[in-house]
């Protein structure tokens, strides 16, 4: 360490090491067709998401998602980052996902959509950090324990 002799060279190095860091630039991360990928997670279900620019199409495991999300508050969960950043009919995203139910599943693709977004436009990132959309949810179902019905409720007590 260099030594210090005066009060303005103390000065200087206590400036030089509080200095913050520069925050993290975020770049585009596209692979070699030209789409960004995320993974989304939710409960125990997690979504494999891949963004490209196209016509509007979301496709869930193969399917047209209003046909593989039936209900209509797993549809409206699937498209909010997107209505959010207003890039509706601008990008062709196809999902896989796995485990879980449905309403984890719809929530793992909401994640995924959203971390891909950000990935293949970065200034998206601030709106949906905004909305909520780049948290991971991290309610999962209580363990059940030993010695009870369920996680917490008792087995039924008989008097005889």
């Amino acid at each position: 360490m260099a030594e210090i002799n005066s009060l303005q060279e103390l000065g200087a190095a206590t400036r030089e090491a509080t200095q913050q860091p520069a925050a993290p630039v975020h770049v585009q991360k596209l692979d070699a067709h030209g789409r960004a990928y995320a993974t989304g997670k939710r409960k125990n279900a997690i979504a494999r998401v891949w963004v490209k620019p196209g016509s509007g199409k979301i496709t869930v495991n193969d399917k047209e998602f209003t046909q593989y999300f039936a209900r209509p508050v797993l549809q409206m969960i699937l498209q909010q980052p997107i209505e959010a950043t207003n890039r509706s009919g601008q990008y062709d995203i196809i999902a896989t996902v796995t485990g879980g139910g449905l309403s984890g599943q719809a929530g793992a693709v909401r994640h995924g959509i959203s971390r891909a977004l950000t990935f293949y436009e970065p200034e998206l990132r601030a709106v949906l950090k905004k909305g909520g959309f780049l948290t991971r949810d991290a309610r999962v179902v209580e363990r059940k324990k030993y010695g009870r019905a369920k996680a917490r409720r008792s087995f039924q007590f008989s008097k005889r």
